[in-house]
Formats: C-alpha cells, structure tokens, sequence
C-alpha cells in the first residue's frame, strides 16, 4: 500500500486521537471484507439458489447478504452473470438499510452507478412503485443500466442528468432518496492504491462543494414527510 499523505494521517489523528489513529493504521493491513447480496427479487427468502463457493455468514443489517470468505470468486459464476446475485462490500449496504424503502413509493437514487446500492433499493420494493435511478456521466449509466437489467429489475428508470436539472422537474416528488455521494475516496484506500496518489486536500474541498450541490438539488425533490440517507466512503468531516 503506497504511504499516507502527510495531511491525511493529521485529519485522521485529529477525528480518532491517537490510540485511534494506530488502531486505524492496523486495520489498513487487514483483508477488507467481502459479500455477495442474493437478488430477493428471484429468491424472496433470501437463501442462495445453490452451494456458492465461499458463502459464510449472513450480514446481519441486510437481508439475503453473505460474507464471502477466503479467495473464493464467486462473481465470475454462471449464477451472477444470470442475476441471481449481486457482489457488494458489507459496508456498502448500510445505506439502503437505513433509507428502508416500501413497496409502491417512489424512489430516487441520484448518484446510482454501478448499481449496487440501486439494486439493493429495488429489491426493498418488490417490483412495485417507481425506482428512479440518476447517474450524471454517461458511460456509468449505461453500467448501471446493465446491472439493472441483468438483476431483472421491472420498474426502473435510468436518467443521466444533472441533479439540478431534475430538481426543477421532480419538486416534492420522491418518497425517499439516496444521495450516495461521489467522494474523496478515503475509505478506499486499502482497497485501491489509486485512492492514496490522487488524494489532496484540494480533492476534498472539490468534493464537499459538488456534495453541497448534489444535497440541495435532492432535498427539493423529497416530498414532505420523506426520508433522505447522505452517505460516502470517506471520513473527511468538510464531506460529511
């Protein structure tokens, strides 16, 4: 793993003192954990359609998700190509669990690509209601589009527009959204060594002001009453 920047491991011991901090620097040599999500849209129950190779224990905060253990590959079987799972980190499905969507609402995932969270979201809903899910840069939603297809989702719509553009067109629409925010990346760093070299503390500052903008065009569209979840996967508190 490359070295942290200087100015990261300041914000760090500054978040989580200095026990923290080494604690911290201990869990970046550990193996990043791994599941796979089974599609409750195929299995309701949420058992695996059959043995999968280094399926262990359920996640406890989402329903039909698996740790996968060891070296196992379970994303390059037959079964995943044909939707009857999805492959998605354990901490990555804590943002649909706490938004909790119902069966008939309606639905924004602004910042939707791949599609993990998207389809977690429509699985939530049953196939029912409308589930509406934004990704500005085009070459992403047409990722996110694929996932949606290849999960067999019936009541998804896909757009790749600006989020202050649908603002001006969905006032007060949405029953819940997600804003899944595109971020500095600090989570990602014992995953992605490309997430150390291009951290800056410019990034951030870039990041948060994009975030700002993203939040504001979201809570015009939430109707009254409705639920909104902010998440990233960095722990910059200026994007938090």
């Amino acid at each position: 793993m490359q070295p942290l920047p200087k100015e990261f491991e300041e914000q760090m011991k500054r978040l989580l003192g200095e026990a923290g901090f080494f604690a911290y620097l201990d869990a970046l040599n550990q193996p990043y954990a791994r599941a796979l999500r089974v599609n409750l849209l195929l299995r309701p129950d949420g058992t695996p359609p059959c043995p999968i190779e280094g399926l262990g224990a359920p996640v406890p905060w989402a329903k039909g998700a698996y740790f996968v253990e060891g070296d196992a590959r379970p994303g390059v079987s037959p079964l995943h190509e044909g939707g009857l799972f999805y492959m998605q980190e354990p901490s990555a499905l804590t943002a649909v669990t706490a938004l909790d969507p119902q069966p008939g609402e309606r639905v924004l995932d602004l910042c939707a690509a791949p599609g993990g969270k998207t389809t977690q979201l429509a699985a939530a809903m049953q196939g029912r209601g409308l589930l509406v899910c934004n990704e500005i840069h085009p070459r992403r939603a047409q990722v996110l589009a694929s996932n949606i297809e290849r999960l067999g989702i019936p009541n998804a719509l896909v757009l790749s527009e600006h989020p202050a553009k649908l603002a001006q067109r969905f006032p007060g629409y949405f029953d819940r959204i997600l804003v899944d925010a595109p971020c500095s990346g600090e989570g990602m760093f014992r995953k992605e060594e490309a997430a150390v070299t291009d951290w800056s503390e410019a990034t951030v500052a870039m990041c948060a002001a994009r975030q700002q903008e993203i939040l504001a065009s979201a809570a015009e569209m939430l109707a009254p009453g409705g639920r909104l979840v902010y998440s990233t996967c960095t722990f910059s508190p200026e994007e938090n």
